[in-house]
């Protein structure tokens, strides 16, 4: 019994950990997309409050999926 116990508890840890790895995504996005902003920028100025609006969409979208990914994990550790 005792060992069934410590295996339930390090299938918890590994999929805790390999939920987090959905962090990576989002902050490798994040990057994207502003870097990408800065691209567009710099190719034409004139648009620069539509390219920011549609760039804090993509931000919010990343980050959203990284908050998923987060929530996930605590729901796999502490469940």
């Amino acid at each position: 019994m005792k060992s069934l116990e410590i295996i339930l508890q390090s299938s918890k840890m590994i999929g805790s950990g390999l939920a987090t790895s959905g962090l990576i995504g989002a902050g490798a996005g994040v990057g994207i997309v502003f870097g990408c902003l800065i691209l567009a920028f710099s190719r034409n100025p004139n648009l620069q409050k539509e390219l920011f609006s549609y760039a804090l969409i993509g931000f919010a979208l990343t980050e959203a999926i990284g908050l998923l990914a987060l929530v996930m994990a605590f729901l796999i550790l502490f469940i």
